[in-house]
């Protein structure tokens, strides 16, 4: 299995760090060159306990590298900024530039994640999105949301152990989601839909 975390920042790095350490192999994608740089020097550009630790392992144990480009993977976490425009409302442009970067690189089977904090129907959009583009895909991948449930200061702990809430486009895609996250999680994992998950996140915040 590889997988591609896209967006390498508080949640993402640290994310990408334990999937590593769990023997799966990652590939991390950012726009920041100079994070990358850091990155695969096995260092780290945030300030987050034993994360540094993490990421020196992975990178030494060849499980983990960096890359300004999305790369052929089996799941795909989208882990990017969503900021306030105005009048309090979220910009997904990340969310959507992001999936613009893999839709010619997705193929039958693989798993498509959002974990970005994203208003209620962004996954449906995002699927539809890639849809358009690749309309033999229709039907033939996987499309979930899974919002992060974590606090700085301790996010390498809670991201294995804090619960989860775990919505599919479909039964089918929550099934694939939640066997992905048992790879790695020991909270328990929710099963919803990709709606009710993305209002799981926005009443959280």
């Amino acid at each position: 299995m590889i997988v591609s975390v896209i967006g390498l920042g508080y949640i993402g790095l640290p994310t990408a760090a334990v999937l590593a350490s769990n023997g799966i192999m990652v590939i991390g994608v950012d726009v920041n060159q100079n994070t990358l740089d850091i990155i695969n020097q096995g260092k780290i550009h945030i300030v987050e306990p034993e994360l540094d630790y993490y990421v020196k392992e992975a990178v030494k144990a060849n499980l983990f590298s960096a890359s300004t480009k999305a790369e052929i993977a089996n799941t795909y976490l989208i882990v990017v900024p969503t900021p306030f425009k105005g009048d309090n409302e979220p910009d997904i442009s990340f969310v959507e530039a992001a999936t613009k970067d893999i839709i010619p690189i997705l193929k039958e089977g693989d798993l498509y994640i959002i974990e970005s904090t994203s208003p209620v129907g962004t996954t449906e959009k995002m699927q539809q999105l890639i849809y358009d583009t690749r309309p033999e895909l229709k039907g033939r991948f996987y499309t979930a949301y899974c919002p992060e449930r974590v606090l700085p200061g301790n996010v390498m702990y809670e991201l294995v152990h804090n619960d989860r809430v775990i919505g599919g486009i479909d039964e089918i895609s929550t099934e694939k989601a939640i066997a992905f996250y048992s790879k790695y999680v020991k909270g328990k994992l929710h099963a919803t839909n990709a709606r009710t998950a993305e209002m799981c996140k926005l009443v959280e915040n």
